[in-house]
């Protein structure tokens, strides 16, 4: 399609699955994260396999000034599509219990980062009288479950955040859309649990979740639509989840 996608997070994961997906489809990327290596890599993959246009931008979402930063430097600001992806968990306590250190890292990084990332592109997308922005949610920002917590609030954060920005940018011709995974093996649960890979895979262990891929195929899908079709909210689970806390394990 040709068009100038921005993706959030995108050195593992739902944003690095969106990334190859978008680039397999012929779109152009600017692709970011926090670790340098892993995001140069990504970028010479996909210029040299689908021969696109990819820009990396190396920065903290939690750093309003270095997302402002990055964000300038941009030489074309002709931005379609905003893939809000950069989010975590950090932490699986009683609140009474939590850490400090975990609360700000999720606050920081799943509210504010969305909302500097958001605040720094949106200029453009309202000069153009067009653009599709997508925040990924969680269906922890649905329902909260026994030591989600601060996890859990920050993604009812995104939710209300969604349905305002879509309010807010109706009238510039802006599209939002929020989706809401639920369980899906990749690097979520390991940071949750900082580091620990054996806790991480029991996360998972008798159903089958989903996949970086299944939800990247979800996040290029709502971008296909008629202008004149918006998705504003989407919860995306396997068969085996019904919701944020009830799995069916065989």
């Amino acid at each position: 399609m040709n068009r100038n996608i921005f993706i959030t997070g995108a050195t593992s994961g739902f944003g690095k699955a969106a990334a190859k997906l978008f680039a397999e489809k012929g779109d152009n990327l600017i692709i970011t994260g926090r670790r340098k290596e892993r995001l140069d890599a990504l970028t010479k993959e996909l210029i040299d396999k689908y021969n696109i246009a990819v820009t990396p931008l190396c920065f903290d979402v939690r750093n309003n000034e270095e997302v402002v930063n990055a964000i300038n430097s941009l030489t074309n600001k002709n931005i379609d599509v905003l893939v809000n992806n950069a989010g975590l968990a950090s932490g699986l306590n009683r609140i009474q219990d939590g850490s400090l250190d975990d609360w700000e890292k999720m606050i920081d990084t799943n509210i504010k980062g969305l909302l500097y990332v958001s605040k720094a592109i949106m200029p453009f997308m309202i000069q153009n009288k067009k653009g599709h922005i997508i925040n990924i949610g969680s269906t922890a920002g649905k329902e909260v479950y026994l030591n989600g917590n601060v996890y859990c609030a920050s993604k009812h954060a995104v939710d209300a955040i969604s349905k305002s920005m879509r309010m807010d940018l109706l009238e510039h011709g802006i599209k939002v859309t929020q989706i809401c995974p639920g369980a899906a093996e990749t690097e979520f649960s390991e940071v949750r649990l900082h580091g620990d890979k054996e806790k991480a895979k029991q996360v998972y262990a008798g159903y089958q979740p989903m996949t970086a891929e299944d939800v990247a195929s979800v996040i290029y899908y709502v971008t296909t639509l008629p202008e004149n079709l918006c998705i504003n909210d989407l919860v995306l689970t396997s068969l085996a989840q019904a919701n944020s806390f009830y799995v069916e394990n065989k």
